[in-house]
């Protein structure tokens, strides 16, 4: 198979748009956006929240982006590199980028291959934090040959060197712009993080964190008829509900992302006739992750880092136990409908790097998980229900983001664990807070001050070299990366770094298949991970919207310059 023709698009795939929206820019008026998890940056760099990507690429963009079926297709490059047309080096030693003609910042200046160069430095500084850095796993060089030519250079031979500028988790950032942002100073950068210059479709008039965000057609867009939109209104909080009603009951906004709502409610809405919910399936898991390092507050800074283990959680029959006792497919049918189905792997897709050693997590077992309990010395000795170990309790914190469908999952896990002698404490953060990248707030995600914690995630494209990467052991947050970092439950191990080595200097498609299994076998039987639901993500969008290109591979709102209003 040739890697390189399967993950590139056609033209005929990005020639999809309407005739009805070419038209003049701006000459549609306001376009309304509700995501109930507000951003708190536009900076993707600082954060690894899915609203802050997705905000962010409306403004700045990468070489290269994934389609709506999982297709390479080029953005800010003229091409897609490959060994055929010599972009790739024979050795795979390095890719060379040809920067499309006549791209330019929002500011009128141009784009060129030295704020590549700068993205690389500031993404790589041993003192950001940068949590996007797995896309420059492997990198030993990023070099502007000439102000159109940006050549990759790796430390040894990458098959798929697709990383690094490519997805919207990888964009370029303008090299003026963030200068004096380097390094620690990265989020002390205020006006840049909120205002970043790009040479996507919209620029940022005033950006609200965890609210609001104002933006306006980039007058300087490459597309001289794009965006149809004059205006985005991109509003951030509130909950899912409220959200899909804005949307499919009131009219009053034009897009709502990520309803994770009952299956039942969201079709009583579509009734109404205003809106259409859609939704695509890619790589994203709803999981839990079980905290390596102990949150104890009285260890105050030492806190969930890697200088303290957690008192239980290390030992795997904990997690196997938790695993054994939740019951996938109830999970699903409570919340998730259509829009999910249980899954053993953190790699649920695409197939052929989907394990099947797991699969026996599918069906519930209570009695087997008190066994695994027993056998691990775990026992009630006084009585109270809950187990017991040289004086330690099995209780633990469960915290995730405040959401209707995963406060339910919330519940019911709570009901499994208990009944086989975990007790269980429930904690639901504010999702704009849960997944901002406030460095000086307790609640976030990457700092993971609870034992257990619950959430979304999945990769950009069609491999998952660099989501692989992202539980290296150098990947884990911490105070020295301003708890910035992808490897949020603390996994650590030489044998597993390893592997991340060996997939990026492995060729073949098999032969990477089978590397991506034996690692994601490895995060589950570590059971510092216990993968739930295989989850779509469902949006919805007024009928009066056209240009929708639904898509899980990249932002969802990846095609945002082609959006346009439906007359009448």
């Amino acid at each position: 198979m040739n890697l390189s023709k399967a993950l590139m698009g056609t033209a005929a795939a990005l020639a999809l748009t309407p005739l009805a929206a070419m038209a003049e820019r701006g000459e549609d008026g306001q376009l309304n956006i509700i995501y109930w998890q507000a951003p708190s940056t536009l900076n993707p760099f600082l954060s690894g929240g899915t609203k802050e990507v997705e905000s962010a690429s409306m403004i700045i963009e990468p070489l290269a982006r994934f389609d709506q079926d999982g297709n390479m297709v080029p953005w800010l490059a003229t091409e897609i590199p490959t060994l055929e047309n010599g972009g790739v080096a024979e050795d795979l030693k390095s890719i060379t980028w040809k920067l499309k003609d006549g791209v330019v910042w929002s500011d009128g200046t141009p784009l060129t291959a030295a704020d590549a160069v700068f993205t690389w430095e500031y993404c790589t500084h041993p003192e950001g934090g940068c949590a996007q850095s797995s896309y420059f796993d492997g990198v030993s060089s990023v070099e502007a040959v000439d102000d159109m030519t940006i050549k990759v250079s790796f430390n040894e031979a990458k098959p798929f060197p697709y990383t690094a500028f490519v997805g919207s988790e990888s964009p370029i950032i303008q090299a003026a712009q963030f200068a004096d942002c380097l390094g620690a100073k990265a989020p002390e950068c205020t006006d840049a993080n909120f205002n970043p210059i790009g040479t996507g479709p919209f620029v940022v008039t005033e950006f609200k964190p965890n609210d609001v965000i104002t933006l306006e057609a980039n007058p300087n867009f490459r597309e001289a008829d794009k965006p149809a939109f004059a205006t985005v209104v991109f509003k951030g909080g509130g909950d899912a509900a409220a959200a899909a009603r804005a949307v499919m009951e009131t009219g009053e906004f034009d897009y709502a992302w990520n309803l994770q709502l009952d299956p039942v409610l969201l079709d009583e809405m579509q009734s109404k006739g205003l809106g259409t919910v859609v939704s695509a399936f890619a790589t994203s898991v709803e999981r839990l992750h079980l905290n390596q390092t102990d949150p104890d507050p009285s260890l105050g800074d030492a806190r969930s880092t890697m200088d303290n283990p957690h008192p239980f959680l290390t030992d795997p029959a904990i997690g196997k136990a938790m695993s054994m006792a939740i019951d996938r497919a109830l999970l699903v049918d409570v919340g998730y409908g259509a829009g999910g189905t249980p899954t053993c792997n953190v790699v649920p897709a695409p197939a052929v790097y989907a394990s099947t050693a797991n699969d026996g997590c599918l069906v519930q077992d209570i009695e087997g998980a008190k066994a695994v309990l027993e056998e691990a010395g775990w026992t009630d000795t006084d009585g109270d229900g809950v187990r017991d170990k040289d004086g330690m309790k099995l209780s633990v914190l469960y915290q995730t983001s405040t959401n209707a469908v995963r406060q339910d999952t919330q519940a019911l896990v709570k009901q499994w664990w208990e009944e086989i002698g975990i007790e269980t404490e429930l904690r639901n953060i504010d999702a704009s807070v849960f997944f901002g990248g406030d460095p000086g707030s307790p609640d976030t995600f990457q700092k993971f001050y609870a034992d257990i914690e619950m959430y979304t995630n999945n990769f950009s494209g069609v491999d998952p070299e660099a989501y692989m990467a992202n539980w290296r052991c150098s990947e884990i947050p911490g105070p020295d990366t301003q708890w910035q970092g992808s490897n949020i439950q603390r996994f650590c191990t030489e044998e597993y770094d390893a592997l991340v080595d060996e997939l990026s200097q492995t060729a073949g498609i098999d032969a990477r298949a089978e590397l991506v299994k034996q690692m994601n076998d490895m995060l589950m039987e570590s059971y510092s991970i216990i993968p739930l639901i295989w989850r779509g993500n469902p949006s919805a969008h007024a009928n009066s919207l056209g240009g929708i290109m639904m898509n899980d591979w990249d932002s969802e709102i990846w095609n945002i310059k082609d959006w346009y209003r439906i007359d009448g």
